[in-house]
């Protein structure tokens, strides 16, 4: 295959799944100013390991995989710059006025999104994946781990999120009281 003809499967393949490198990246970027340079630097890693592209592999699990490897390598590396900072806890922030119904999804997908930053690499690709939609099957190729696992995994996360929401429950209806 000519190098030309490379570069155009490449851009084509990427253009197909370019939603997979913004999910990846949104999930595992604290910086939204460094979101298009962490996109970026994913392309880079992709280009040039699409020699090694297997086209018998869906090229969604095989980009996923990249994705997810270089997010967690740039997020792993910002952690370790950034452990002096204490970011603000949310819960210390009170709202006078009654939220709207918009305002209230966008503060409970807020909520999600911080409680899934809180996860380990591994169980933020889970969370992922599975809401994008992929099968058991899908996620565990991706991820290098079995089936089993992934549905363990996944069940463990579920709780986790059933038992952060009862706590916060339990929590607006002893501030209601007072």
């Amino acid at each position: 295959m000519s190098s030309a003809a490379r570069e155009d499967e490449f851009l084509g393949l990427l253009e197909q799944h370019k939603k997979i490198l913004f999910k990846v990246a949104n999930l595992y970027c604290r910086n939204r100013a460094d979101l298009a340079d962490l996109v970026q630097e994913i392309v880079l890693h992709a280009w040039h390991s699409f020699g090694r592209y297997d086209r018998s592999r869906p090229f969604s699990t095989w980009l996923y995989r990249i994705a997810l490897n270089v997010s967690i390598s740039a997020y792993r590396a910002e952690t370790r710059r950034s452990r002096t900072i204490v970011p603000a806890d949310e819960s210390i922030v009170e709202i006078a006025a009654p939220l709207s119904e918009a305002a209230k999804l966008e503060a409970q997908l807020r909520l999600l999104h911080n409680l899934i930053s809180q996860f380990g690499d591994l169980d933020k690709a889970l969370v992922l994946l599975y809401l994008d939609g992929n099968s058991h099957d899908v996620i565990g190729e991706i991820l290098g781990i079995s089936v089993t696992n992934v549905g363990t995994r996944i069940n463990r996360i579920k709780q986790k999120l059933q038992r952060h929401r009862a706590d916060l429950s339990k929590r607006e209806y002893s501030h209601g009281l007072r």
